[in-house]
């Protein structure tokens, strides 16, 4: 070190004395201690003579003794140089340091971890400083050893200073509460209440760190969450419940790990695990253009505010039950929910008839199958387009409106040729359909983008059109009176990332209609849909329609919480998909998740946490997401007959890129030093209880019979 000088000269030839110089920058006091109570701990250390003059140490000794001394100046000079406190406790650990490892002091107890509230929190040995380490290095870090070597404090400050950065959106704390036996119903209070005590360490860590009268705020907000381990498990939905799959819908009950469901990009993303949750208290969440799904009070949900969009931050994941009360900001909706980012990716399907002639002869068609086809626009522009998209077909003009597809006859055709609408509408099952009774084939509903968008361009052209309001961007209107083919409209518009608001004019007191000068009454119920489509996905090919809706703009579709109702209990069941978001599909194209992405989870006492409970926490990793598991081995509380998760899980993960096992001893314990001692006698006493089993058990044998 450039600030310090030694100079050596032998005494007795097993005696060496070494002078170091102190820059004067560093006080005597602040190196020796008040009193000189530094001095005393590092005399009583070694067998050397150290004597202080001015800002002049003489060290002399044995050659090793007074290295080791010389060293030991330097790199307390080191840490006060990086603006640490040097304390008996902290030299002691230094010369710990220098005697037993080839790490330095002055790295260890100058490593700044998160300076808050007018406090530094540093790790305190070599061991906890290779555990902090390996927290920055690895995704998943588990820290094992004895109470007090603070595993949890620096994992929850690593989490502080991650949040702080913005490495992360939010820190996730949670506990076994195994001295209730999980069974919580039995104690009086409240839930908060109940688990309050299981959880009180990690509120105190976190109010030593973090400004206490923020704390409610950044919990009332998702970005702080703390809960016991068994409700990290809840975000399920009811058995019963659609999950949209490249095959269509199916009841999240009867999936199973590697089957494909659809995720937040329109992309097919394998089921990772499935964990049934048994009965659960369910609500049903309704957004407010009437789409709705029920879920667990639990279950996470990604959502964001007006204020979020606009200033551009991320999505938060709120718990149903953390929306309940809380869904408008003045007279808005507060919490928009995500929207499919692209159209869903359905398998590619051979189709019998153009999907856009399709679309419009669901339209404007009458496809009854007692008559030749026909089709009815004031659009000249349609009838030419639809002709041109059915081959061997002729678009002829008869009168007014109304045009009759002929089957273009070739020489040598018998007349008993079926006209290839009517042959193509049989095999579709819509022969004989009349206005109430039209649909979509399946085959086009669950085909590849460009095919349902064709469809529904048909339509548009043929029952839709866009709406002027003034200040407002355009939206799309459509309407018919098959309740059926509305619903298979909405879930074309859902399925390529747009929303759909549904509305009923009753036919019963309607004012009749006129044609041809004559009365027409209603006798259907007309179904009116106002339609939003993401930016990009062009909803007409009628030149006029397509124009209008260009000048005015379609608008951004977007879908806000409406309501949240209590529906009671059912059987439950949680999924995890491997979607970089977590996000899937589920009943009315809603997007949710039950993983966690961009969160500092640490999971404290793990030692007393089941196989399966470990499981089920490891595989909630998300994107971006860092674990930290603590714990220690010799403390298990779970009851008698259950191995403890943290104590197999060695077993099976080690070895695992990116997954770290930092193991710590009673070297490390920080708390008063009796708990050092008191843990290494309880580790003597277990050792010999070990030992002495054997002979016990083989002393059993010598005494029967």
């Amino acid at each position: 070190m450039s600030e310090l000088h030694e100079s050596r000269r032998t005494a007795p030839p097993s005696r060496t004395q070494a002078k170091v110089l102190i820059p004067d920058e560093y006080p005597m006091v602040s190196l020796l201690g008040s009193r000189d109570e530094l001095l005393r701990v590092i005399e009583g250390a070694f067998r050397a003579d150290i004597h202080v003059r001015g800002n002049e140490i003489t060290v002399t000794g044995s050659p090793d003794e007074s290295g080791t001394v010389v060293r030991l100046f330097e790199e307390l000079v080191e840490v006060l140089r990086s603006g640490g406190e040097l304390t008996p406790d902290a030299v002691e650990r230094s010369i710990a340091m220098l005697r037993m490892t080839s790490d330095r002091p002055a790295e260890v107890l100058s490593l700044d971890i998160l300076s808050s509230r007018g406090r530094t929190i540093r790790p305190k040995t070599v061991n906890q400083k290779r555990y902090v380490d390996a927290i920055d290095k690895h995704t998943i870090v588990f820290g094992i050893g004895p109470a007090g070597t603070g595993k949890t404090y620096l994992a929850m400050a690593k989490a502080v200073r991650a949040l702080q950065e913005k490495r992360v959106n939010r820190i996730i704390l949670t506990r076994p509460a195994v001295e209730a036996g999980e069974r919580l119903g039995f104690l009086p209070g409240t839930l908060y209440e109940k688990i309050d005590p299981y959880l009180r360490p990690l509120y105190d860590a976190l109010h030593d760190m973090v400004d206490p009268d923020s704390i409610p705020k950044l919990m009332a907000a998702g970005t702080i969450e703390v809960a016991p381990l068994a409700y990290m498990r809840g975000r399920a939905l009811p058995m019963g419940t659609g999950v949209l799959t490249p095959d269509g819908w199916r009841s999240i009950g009867e999936l199973e790990v590697g089957d494909l469901v659809i995720g937040s990009n329109g992309e097919p993303t394998p089921v990772l695990g499935v964990y049934p949750q048994g009965e659960k208290t369910i609500y049903r969440l309704f957004s407010q253009d009437g789409a709705s799904v029920l879920a667990s009070e639990d279950h996470l949900w990604a959502v964001r505010t007006r204020d979020d969009a606009n200033r551009g931050k991320p999505w938060r994941v709120l718990q149903t039950k953390d929306m309940i009360g809380d869904l408008r900001t003045a007279h808005h909706h507060k919490w928009e929910l995500p929207l499919l980012s692209a159209p869903v990716c359905f398998p590619e399907r051979d189709v019998p008839m153009d999907a856009y002639a399709l679309g419009l002869l669901l339209g404007d068609g009458c496809i009854t199958g007692t008559t030749t086809p026909s089709f009815a626009s004031n659009d000249p522009e349609l009838a030419e387009a639809l002709e041109g998209a059915l081959p061997g077909i002729e678009v002829r003009w008869r009168s007014g409106p109304d045009y009759v597809l002929n089957r273009v006859r070739q020489p040598g055709d018998s007349m008993t040729i079926a006209n290839p609408v009517t042959d193509v509408m049989r095999r579709l099952g819509l022969s004989g359909s009349g206005s109430s009774t039209k649909f979509v084939p399946e085959v086009y509903l669950r085909n590849t983008p460009e095919i349902r968008l064709a469809v529904l361009q048909g339509l548009l052209d043929a029952d839709g059109g866009p709406v002027i309001q003034d200040g407002r961007t355009c939206r799309i209107q459509f309407s018919t009176v098959s309740a059926r083919l509305r619903d298979d409209v909405v879930f074309l518009v859902q399925s390529l990332g747009g929303v759909a608001y549904s509305r009923t004019r009753l036919a019963k007191g309607r004012k009749p209609g006129l044609a041809g000068g004559r009365e027409v009454h209603h006798r259907h119920d007309a179904h009116v849909l106002d339609i939003r489509l993401p930016e990009g996905i062009e909803p007409f090919r009628l030149s006029r329609k397509a124009e209008v809706y260009r000048k005015h703009g379609g608008g951004r579709p977007m879908r806000y919480v409406d309501r949240i109702e209590p529906r009671g209990t059912a059987e439950c069941v949680c999924i995890q998909v491997a979607a970089e978001d977590s996000l899937y599909v589920t009943e009315d194209f809603l997007l949710t998740h039950n993983t966690l992405n961009d969160a500092f989870i640490i999971l404290d006492e793990a030692q007393n946490s089941s196989a399966e409970q470990m499981k089920m926490f490891l595989t909630r990793l998300g994107f971006n997401s860092k674990i930290v598991v603590t714990g220690d081995v010799t403390q298990v509380d779970l009851p008698s007959g259950t191995v403890s998760g943290l104590r197999v899980v060695q077993e099976i993960l080690d070895g695992i890129p990116d997954i770290h096992f930092a193991r710590l001893s009673s070297a490390d314990v920080v708390r008063h030093k009796l708990v050092s001692e008191i843990v290494d006698a309880y580790g003597r006493y277990d050792a010999t209880q070990q030992a002495q089993e054997p002979k016990a058990i083989q002393q059993r044998g010598k005494r029967r019979p």
